[in-house]
Formats: C-alpha cells, sequence, structure tokens
C-alpha cells in the first residue's frame, strides 16, 4: 500500500489581482504557510502559468519548477476544466460559457473547440515537461439537457451522443498517451460523465482507453444521492485524482436533488468547508488507502457559509490529520510461522 500525498490545494477558487494570490511565487508562499505541500494548478489562469509555454520551452518549466520548489511544495496536478467543458458544448449553453474561451473564438463552434483540443494537448506535454502525471478535466456535455426523460429521448440518442463524445475525446487521449499522462475526468452534475453509468458509457466508446480516468470528488455524488464509499469499490483502478470537497443533503418537503432553482445558500444540497458536510472522509481515506491509490490529496474548497481563507486554512489540517500512514507489515506478524507445502498440507488435513 501506498500513503496518499498531500495535502495539496487547488488554487483556482484563490485567485486574485491581489498578493498573495496574484501569482505563482506568492501562491506557493502562502500555500506553503499554511501547510500545503502540493498545488493544482488551473491552466487557464495566465497569473499562474503560461500553458503554451510550459508546453513548448523546457526553460520556462525550469523557472516554474524552481519557483515552486523554493517553498517546498510540488505541483500535484494540473486542471483544464474550462477548456474540457468546450470540447463538448451544446449550443443552448453557448453564451454562458462563453468566458471560458478568447474573445477570438467564442462564437465560432469550430474555433472554439479547436482551441479547447489545443489546450488540452498543451496540457498533457506541459504535464510531462514539468513531472505530473494527471490532469484535470471536465468532459463537457451535448446530453445534459436531455438528462430527465421528458419529453422522451428519441431511441439511440444516447449512443449517438456518447459515440460523439468519444469521437471528440479519443485524439486527445492518444495524445495524452503519447505523453505518459492520466486524463481524469471529473464526475460532475452538468457533464455527461456525471455518474457511473455515464462514466462506463465512455469508457465503452473509447475501448478502455488507459488513459481515460476519474477525479473523485464524493460532493458531487451525495447530491445526486449516489453511494460515494461504493464509488471507490467500483472505480477505484481508475480513480487517479482526489478533490477533498465537503458538502451535505437536506431534502425537504419542498425540495430536493434538483434543488429548486435556488442559490447554493438555500438549495438542500450545497457544498461546505471540510468538516462542516456530511460526507464520510474516514471511510474515503481508508478505502482509497485499502486500494493503492497514488495521487493527491487535494483541497477544493467551496462554501456557501465559510470564509475561503478560513477554509483553505482548516483544510490543510483537516486532510493531513485524514491520511493513513499505511502500515508495511501485517498485525499478526508476530503469531505466524513459516510455511512450507507439507505444513500447509498437515493444516488442511492432506497426506
Amino acid at each position: 500500500m501506498t500513503t496518499i500525498k498531500g495535502p495539496s490545494i487547488f488554487l483556482a477558487q484563490f485567485c486574485a489581482d491581489t498578493p498573495p494570490y496574484n501569482n505563482l511565487d506568492n501562491f506557493c508562499r502562502w500555500a506553503s504557510s499554511l501547510g500545503y505541500k502540493g498545488i493544482q494548478i488551473p491552466t487557464w489562469d495566465t497569473r499562474l502559468i503560461n500553458l503554451e509555454q510550459a508546453a513548448t520551452n523546457p526553460t520556462y518549466c525550469a523557472e516554474l519548477l524552481e519557483t515552486v520548489d523554493k517553498h517546498h511544495v510540488k505541483i500535484s496536478d494540473l486542471s483544464t476544466h474550462l477548456q474540457g467543458q468546450l470540447v463538448a458544448l451544446h449550443p443552448a449553453y453557448e453564451d454562458l460559457f462563453s468566458g471560458f474561451a478568447p474573445e477570438q473564438v467564442r462564437h465560432n463552434a469550430t474555433a472554439r473547440q479547436a482551441w479547447a483540443v489545443e489546450q488540452l494537448k498543451y496540457a498533457a506535454k506541459a504535464a510531462k515537461n514539468l513531472g505530473v502525471t494527471e490532469v484535470a478535466t471536465f468532459s463537457g456535455a451535448l446530453l445534459w439537457h436531455t438528462m430527465f426523460p421528458w419529453p422522451q429521448r428519441p431511441p439511440g440518442l444516447v449512443e449517438a451522443g456518447f459515440k460523439e463524445l468519444a469521437k471528440r475525446w479519443l485524439p486527445i487521449l492518444n495524445y495524452y498517451e503519447e505523453c505518459g499522462v492520466n486524463l481524469c475526468y471529473e464526475i460532475h452534475p452538468g457533464e455527461d460523465l456525471h455518474d457511473g453509468l455515464t462514466f462506463e458509457m465512455f469508457l465503452e466508446e473509447v475501448n478502455h482507453h488507459p488513459r481515460a480516468n476519474i477525479l473523485y470528488d464524493p460532493s458531487h455524488l451525495i447530491l445526486q444521492s449516489i453511494d460515494y464509499l461504493g464509488y471507490i469499490d467500483c472505480y477505484h483502478e481508475r480513480i487517479k485524482m482526489f478533490h477533498v470537497k465537503d458538502a451535505e443533503f437536506n431534502p425537504t418537503a419542498k425540495s430536493g436533488a434538483f434543488g429548486g432553482y435556488q442559490n447554493w445558500l438555500t438549495r438542500p444540497g450545497r457544498f461546505r468547508s471540510l468538516g462542516d458536510g456530511q460526507i464520510n472522509f474516514k471511510g474515503i481515506f481508508s478505502k482509497l488507502s485499502q486500494y493503492d491509490f497514488k495521487g493527491w490529496a487535494v483541497l477544493e474548497w467551496e462554501c456557501c457559509l465559510k470564509d475561503q481563507l478560513i477554509g483553505a486554512k482548516e483544510g490543510a489540517a483537516f486532510i493531513q490529520n485524514h491520511i493513513i500512514p499505511v502500515t508495511q507489515k501485517a498485525f499478526d506478524d508476530f503469531a505466524g510461522v513459516t510455511p512450507n507445502p507439507s505444513f500447509l498440507n498437515k493444516v488442511l488435513g492432506i497426506n
């Protein structure tokens, strides 16, 4: 077994134009002061990284690593969530997601998708250059607007949707294979990959590609009433990344999983700072350790109540206290005997 690495912190929710949240050097100093050992970098934020430079310029990558190393942290993973969303974008969501792309491609579906694919490939090469083995992303969605089967879905619609999704992602996955990097889809409402079955359908269409993996975030599972511990049992071989994010789901007589169009503060399912929600993190860390998860435990702070800086400070200690330093021996080794074939036969009652 392997001890989970961490704590690491996803920087996206903290980025700002004011120190210490405005550049990589300041961010690393801040994260280290809180007890974090890793950072997950949002690759769309040019205050932290120039993705094209990281993909093409070894000297630039060496400078990034020097900046990180001097603060005694590591780059745990890279994130391409916003770019991945645009690999498969239904026209109904074009305006809502327009800010994810540069101005020159925002309203040109072909150019926007090509830009997103290029970004994903840059991220694979950047990860390789930086010694990072995982990149997080979203799958995007062609089918999400049909999530509830009313109006009735035409026969063959779901199959056609996943074939098209696979067609768009397979060349990207092949490039990640060339780079030796895992692409990890965050299983998330709003994406076509939002639970176990949808991930399985996608996996089937990409021929069980070895680089098609999972970013496990239990907060998105509990809000769908999914058994998030059993999920690890089902998919542990594909779980390569882990967002440590808490949540609570308190359905009422008036609203449940769909949320009644309420905001994050008043909906039944909402994200919370670590320790303030309902997620059984002791169970999660135990299962991931049992299955020899070799990645990082990464705080993703999203809470509708608690201040983000308090959440970040508390989160480092919370994760550190949940990481299990795994044992290298069995507790009953002292009572064992050296086996041999004749002894085993004797125990079995075999002459």
